[in-house]
């Protein structure tokens, strides 16, 4: 399983949207949205 896609299904059990990951790591939205694409995994 690649990162993104353990980001994704971590995040959709905990029922959170990206808005809400990101609220909870402090980051922005578009960062969770590029690691979930694969784009960036800073």
């Amino acid at each position: 399983m690649k990162l993104a896609e353990k980001i994704i299904l971590l995040r959709k059990q905990k029922g959170w949207s990206q808005e809400e990951l990101a609220a909870q790591m402090d980051v922005s939205r578009q960062s969770v949205s590029k690691w979930e694409s694969g784009v960036s995994l800073r």
